[in-house]
């Protein structure tokens, strides 16, 4: 009897943890974009506790010409998502990632305390506000099995540090603003860990220990007044850090102040995107560059080929072609097509010479079958070149399913 009473308690908690779980991609009110964080800070309503989250499974095909290639298939990540209401003006949210399902991480984990209704204070390991896909990539809501390379290669997604800051919505103007300092990109830690080919993301520290040098600054503003429209642009700025730093003495008679100098670089990264939809059209793009300070120095210390200046855009175009027959439809076919170009050798310094080969152009053409809301049968076929000279574009195609709840 006891054994079946905390069984039936287990189940109403189940219960209603699914039905606090909910998925808005856009805020029904402030016509504002949502993601899960915040389809959680925004639609607890009454309940202690919400739970969610998202999962995305892959196929990658690559096709050649001249030579058979095997295939990969990938549970590339599934994750739930957390929060806890203490009370109207305080929430915990965290999330949970398996990828690959061997690798675990913690995407975020932030405490938010409503000051005002326009102003949160939020302090915890937070999303970068930096582009599109690093806030809002939950597979449901951009199309394409894999992200934009874009986000992949430059911002790089998922981005996520440790810090502190506020953030609110200014209704009245249909302005979100977000501002954050925290710890830099990683990018000594007895070696070099930038480099050409990606940038930053090998830097990223994830919340996992993470050394801070300097603070760095992250901000974004996003612009919702248009039904449809919603206009971002993002600033970050600091320096990355270096674990050289760590014990360095006031007196510095060995010259080691100067190598550690040498083991940082400095970021002035910019990022401008834009999202529009008008009935069954969807039209998206971004726009990221950023500027990286004492590169040469930096390479020349480290042995690494990191850029002084990266670069990259891309535009996509979709359309509900089941809209044509049945209007009403709660199902999509998005049919879309999407031209990416990103270029982590735009500038560099010194005596090292521009790789070509990181001047990439990709172009993806596929379908998103939105069966529900919240769940989604994707292929496309994606073509990838390069400036390098004499390379020959190769070619992918994929297939996955999004689901987010």
């Amino acid at each position: 009897m006891k054994l079946l009473k905390v069984g039936i308690g287990a189940m109403g908690i189940m219960i209603t943890c699914s039905l606090s779980a909910q998925v808005r991609g856009t805020d029904t009110t402030s016509n504002a974009p949502l993601n899960s964080a915040q389809n959680i800070l925004s639609g607890n309503g009454a309940k202690k506790i919400t739970i969610g989250g998202y999962g995305q499974i892959d196929y990658n095909q690559a096709l050649n010409d001249t030579a058979s290639a095997n295939g990969k298939m990938d549970v590339h990540r599934m994750v739930i998502f957390m929060g806890y209401k203490f009370n109207d003006r305080v929430q915990f949210v965290t999330e949970i990632e398996l990828e690959h399902v061997k690798e675990v991480y913690v995407e975020q984990a932030f405490l938010n305390y409503k000051i005002s209704e326009p102003i949160n204070f939020r302090a915890g390991l937070m999303l970068i506000p930096m582009g599109i896909i690093n806030e809002y990539h939950e597979p449901t809501t951009f199309n394409g099995v894999e992200r934009p390379n874009v986000d992949g290669k430059i911002v790089p997604t998922t981005w996520r540090e440790m810090g502190a800051g506020f953030a609110g919505n200014i209704d009245g103007l249909s302005l979100k603003y977000q501002a954050y300092v925290v710890n830099g990109f990683l990018g000594y830690d007895g070696g070099g860990k930038l480099r050409g080919s990606d940038g930053f993301r090998k830097g990223r520290q994830k919340g996992a220990e993470s050394t801070i040098s300097t603070p760095n600054f992250s901000a974004k503003l996003d612009y919702y007044g248009i039904k449809g429209l919603k206009i971002g642009a993002a600033g970050y700025f600091g320096n990355t850090q270096s674990k050289m730093y760590d014990g360095l003495l006031d007196a510095d008679t060995t010259g080691a102040l100067a190598r550690a100098d040498s083991s940082i670089v400095g970021i002035n990264m910019f990022g401008f995107d834009v999202r529009y939809q008008f009935k069954a059209l969807h039209v998206r793009g971004q726009f990221i560059t950023a500027a990286i300070g004492n590169s040469s120095e930096y390479n020349t210390f480290t042995g690494k080929d990191l850029g002084s200046s990266m670069m990259g855009y891309y535009g996509e175009v979709g359309y509900d072609v089941l809209s044509i027959f049945k209007k009403d439809a709660k199902e999509k076919i998005i049919l879309f097509g999407r031209y990416e170009f990103y270029d982590t050798h735009a500038k560099v310094e010194g005596d090292l010479e521009k790789n070509d080969s990181y001047a990439r152009t990709d172009m993806t053409f596929g379908v998103t079958y939105k069966v529900s809301n919240g769940a989604a049968f994707k292929a496309d076929y994606q073509i990838f070149d390069n400036k390098a000279e004499g390379n020959t574009p190769s070619n992918q195609i994929n297939f996955g399913i999004g689901v987010w709840f």
